[in-house]
């Protein structure tokens, strides 16, 4: 499956490396994509939603979104995959950063990102925050392709597990907070 598709995709990781990097960017987008890193970003974010009543939901399904991506992402899907980082593929790539996990396939940034953004999307409070939780989660995906670690499929592939992490934290969360409001006081 891989081998078909990785052909395609090295142009667009080269587009990526060729056009858009620059030494101005650069260190810019690599501290970014690092925020990222365990899903460091997307935790402390989960917390400050959870520390304020108007966001205690939105926190809540996020952090239940956080658990499933990290189980569907880097407990089955990369080790079932087992895709290699695209500068394996591609000599001419040069990656940005060091990415010490071997499997490219799906990004855990990337679902993580949209796991935290579409699990607290239903219940953030303010259109604001809605269209910054997915503005912030586009952005790591691009960070992943512009330091050069992940082929745009795995990108891809992120984006639809983070969603589906999204989901399922959201019915989970939903479930429990059901189940704790007919609890006898």
């Amino acid at each position: 499956m891989f081998t078909a598709l990785s052909p395609l995709e090295r142009p667009i990781l080269l587009w990526f490396q060729n056009v858009l990097r620059n030494p101005v960017t650069d260190p810019i987008v690599s501290f970014f994509t690092h925020l990222g890193d365990g899903g460091a970003l997307f935790i402390v974010l989960t917390l400050l939603l959870l520390c304020h009543p108007k966001t205690r939901r939105a926190g809540f399904a996020a952090a239940c979104a956080l658990v499933f991506s990290l189980l569907f992402t880097n407990m089955i899907l990369k080790h079932l995959f087992a895709r290699p980082r695209p500068w394996t593929d591609c000599a001419a790539l040069l990656p940005l950063v060091a990415e010490h996990d071997p499997n490219s396939f799906p990004s855990g940034h990337t679902s993580a990102a949209f796991a935290f953004a579409f699990g607290s999307l239903r219940a953030l409070p303010k259109k604001w925050m809605k269209v910054s939780v997915v503005i912030l989660g586009v952005l790591m995906a691009l960070s992943r392709l512009y330091v050069g670690v992940h082929y745009p499929s795995d990108v891809l592939a992120g984006f639809v597990v983070g969603d589906l992490a999204a989901l399922c934290g959201w019915l989970l969360s939903e479930k429990i907070l059901q189940w704790r409001a007919s609890r006898p006081a």
